[in-house]
């Protein structure tokens, strides 16, 4: 099983439904009393927000990269941002890691496409 660096805090519900999902289908997937191998970054959401209404996504992207580098070093197989919103900054991060980014949106699609989903059929 490959360990998850999850950067969450925005905000803390946000991270904590993440966190559920990702046990409740790892136990899904695997029986028992499996659970899934995450290392958590939390960082203040009040830190995030500020940047976000002022536009500052330079100084978001440090906060989060800061966070991805502290992870890879944790020994995080793996990154996953817990914010649809903060994905805007993963150009700014990858080039500190030497770890592959999911973005859930990215993932969200290609479940759409398996699944021959079409926009339509979402309304």
């Amino acid at each position: 099983m490959k360990t998850i660096g999850l950067i969450g805090g925005m905000s803390w519900e946000g991270t904590a439904t993440y966190y559920r999902i990702i046990n409740e289908t790892v136990q899904k997937e695997l029986g028992g009393y499996n659970s899934a191998k995450i290392i958590l970054n939390s960082v203040n959401f009040a830190e995030i927000e500020t940047c976000r209404s002022q536009g500052d996504w330079d100084k978001a992207g440090q906060i989060i990269s800061e966070a991805a580098v502290s992870l890879e070093k944790a020994g995080a197989d793996f990154i996953l941002i817990a914010s649809n919103t903060m994905h805007k900054v993963v150009p700014m991060i990858q080039p500190h890691i030497s770890l592959p980014i999911l973005h859930i949106a990215k993932a969200t699609l290609m479940t759409l496409k398996e699944k021959n989903i079409k926009k339509n059929e979402l309304s």
